[in-house]
């Protein structure tokens, strides 16, 4: 079990806190608590509590339910959030540490499949400054967002079945050369919708998947980079025309598929740091090169999957997250370092022909990126605070 990484942090204000208090939860039974003990339960959220004034407070909470809960520290006047604790286990106790200032607070109890019940509200005197709080962000709140996005893919996948049937053209024909142009250009299409993760389900198996678990002899291995290995291996035309064809064929169910698809709310935050994770993991370390030595071209794509769903987010994250606009600084700072590996042939260097400095500089401006990027699915984690007062 652990903590989620406080709200608070993303306005700069308690950066320290924000880093040091993803910690393992401690088992709790008998009667004795620790000091400024908040016990929730399914039948209440943090009873009679008090602090002595403002500043910085740790508070125990100590999950006596028989289920988990997401617990939030929030200003009760409005919902906005100072604090939370994510997914607390049974008979835990797990520390919240913030600056209280002068305000209004209550918790928030958010037990598995109940509706959300807030506790009493405690005042703390004077006229001091603390950690500021967060507006959460609705279902409703993304609802429109996610339609906008399915849309946006939608156009997108339309545009890649366009360019899968350009290069299952190109293999039939025997233009091997075109063929890896045209793989390039589609494949890089597919990295910029945002792939990673299970967005597209086992269409994303069929159609980008790798040969770790079937290697790569096998008729079972599908999709670009099986295509990859083959062109850039010298395999013939005859032997990739059924590879090229069977290609198009899943992106066109991919196309068929998704407009009955239903975006979960929860993964646009997520997806937005997930494609640099991926990419990081995958592409920057050179394990998804099969021969062609592209992953850096896939990892510039990855970052346009990103910002698009960044861009979408923008109006409800502005307002919430002041660390926003180094988020799109680091990922074009990232970039900038990405496409100084592209060759005026329109390939680009492969991740195992880099200098040590260059991948250092590059991982260095990655694991930035996927730092600054971390509390956007925090802040975009839709929440039910209906019938909570």
């Amino acid at each position: 079990m652990r903590t989620k990484r406080l709200l608070a942090s993303v306005v700069g204000t308690v950066a320290i806190t924000a880093v040091t208090t993803t910690v393992a939860a401690c088992g709790s039974s008998g009667p004795s608590q620790p000091p400024n003990t908040i016990t929730v339960s399914d039948s209440q959220c943090g009873g009679t509590w008090h602090v002595s004034g403002p500043g910085w407070h740790t508070f125990q909470i100590s999950n006596q339910g028989v289920n988990g809960a997401e617990i939030d520290l929030i200003d009760p006047s409005t919902g906005a959030i100072y604090s939370e604790i994510e997914n607390t286990g049974p008979g835990t106790v797990t520390p919240m540490s913030l600056d209280l200032g002068s305000g209004k607070y209550a918790f928030l109890c958010q037990f598995n499949d109940s509706s959300p019940q807030a506790g009493p509200t405690v005042t703390v005197a004077g006229s001091v400054k603390g950690t500021p709080a967060i507006a959460p962000i609705t279902y409703n709140d993304l609802y429109p967002v996610a339609k906008k996005y399915q849309a946006d893919l939608e156009a997108g996948i339309k545009v890649l079945a366009s360019e899968t049937d350009t290069l299952q053209t190109a293999v039939k024909s025997g233009n091997l050369t075109a063929a890896k142009k045209d793989w390039l250009t589609a494949h890089l299409q597919y990295e910029s919708l945002g792939d990673a993760y299970g967005a597209f389900g086992d269409f994303d198996t069929e159609i980008n998947g790798r040969a770790d678990n079937l290697g790569v002899t096998s008729a079972q291995w599908t999709g670009f980079y099986r295509l990859e290995y083959g062109l850039w291996h010298g395999q013939s035309a005859t032997e990739l025309t059924g590879v090229a064809n069977t290609l198009d064929h899943d992106v066109h169910g991919l196309l068929a598929w998704w407009p009955s698809q239903q975006i979960t709310l929860s993964d646009l935050g997520r997806r937005a740091h997930e494609q640099i994770e991926n990419a990081l993991e995958f592409l920057l370390s050179g394990h998804d090169d099969y021969g062609s030595g592209t992953t850096l071209a896939s990892t510039v794509a990855s970052i346009q999957a990103s910002e698009t769903l960044l861009n979408l987010l923008k109006p409800l994250l502005a307002p919430r997250y002041a660390g926003l606009p180094q988020v799109y600084t680091d990922l074009g700072t990232l970039q900038s370092l990405l496409e100084k590996e592209h060759l005026p042939s329109g390939w680009w260097v492969p991740v195992s022909a880099l200098s040590t400095p260059t991948r250092e500089q590059i991982d260095a401006a990655c694991d930035q990126a996927l730092q600054d990027l971390a509390p956007v699915a925090s802040l975009t984690e839709p929440r039910n605070t209906a019938n909570a007062f």
